[in-house]
């Protein structure tokens, strides 16, 4: 998919890698509309992508309400026009310091559960329909090696993306024939707030700039074509 004139949304895109990648998405010529809870934060991201000479539209809204959902697809398609290119890239990770899975809340789960997974399965199904009648869009989630990993106190977001993974799958199966490309991307661990959150005791050298990770997304939406659907990818093996 070449990005000069597509339409994109990403998620969680005020900070971290949602931000990294809307950036890059927009200087790569595609108008992106940036999703994410703080107002402030995604204007001024927003901002500076406009700044740059890029096209991109703010919409505050919490993916995890299922009552904003279809707000959202709307407000995005009216401002950018039909979506081409969907980025899940909104992430809970549960209450922090992290806490073993006794100790966890079922009330926890549930909000991990409601931004993580269900949150994008709404919105895939709000805004994908559009991409199968026209014959082509590419969904990407946004996975961590917690997905395939057992690690102790990770438990609620290990679920969670566990789940996104296989989601991706089945809409791969589902919306393949259609022209719609899904897989998803391990982007490893990058120097972001909400690492910091969960691993705070790490040495952000050692992390990866998120704008590196999304020059490489970037790139993989751009060859969506050449990869498998449902895939589950890796950030570091991708060609540079």
């Amino acid at each position: 998919m070449i990005l000069k004139n597509k339409s994109a949304l990403v998620t969680g895109a005020s900070r971290g890698l949602g931000r990294a990648l809307a950036a890059e998405l927009a200087a790569r010529g595609a108008t992106v509309v940036l999703v994410a809870r703080d107002p402030a934060a995604l204007g001024a991201a927003v901002d500076e992508i406009v700044s740059r000479g890029g096209r991109a539209h703010a919409l505050s809204g919490d993916v995890g309400d299922k009552a904003s959902i279809y707000p959202l697809a709307g407000a995005a398609a009216a401002l950018a026009g039909p979506i081409d290119v969907i980025v899940h890239n909104a992430s809970l990770l549960g209450p922090t310091p992290l806490r073993p899975l006794l100790d966890s809340d079922c009330e926890d789960l549930e909000s991990v559960l409601g931004v993580n997974v269900v949150g994008p399965f709404r919105l895939t199904k709000a805004l994908a329909g559009s991409m199968a009648l026209r014959g082509g869009g590419v969904v990407v989630h946004v996975s961590s090696d917690a997905s395939v990993q057992a690690y102790p106190n990770w438990g609620l977001y290990s679920l969670s993306k566990a789940a996104l993974d296989h989601l991706a799958r089945l809409w791969a199966v589902e919306l393949g024939e259609l022209g719609v490309r899904v897989f998803s991307v391990d982007p490893g661990e990058m120097n972001t707030r909400m690492h910091a959150e969960a691993v705070p005791e790490a040495d952000p050298s050692t992390l990866l700039d998120p704008a590196h990770v999304a020059s490489r997304i970037a790139d993989m939406i751009e060859r969506a074509d050449d990869i498998a659907g449902g895939a589950r990818l890796e950030a570091s093996a991708w060609p540079p």
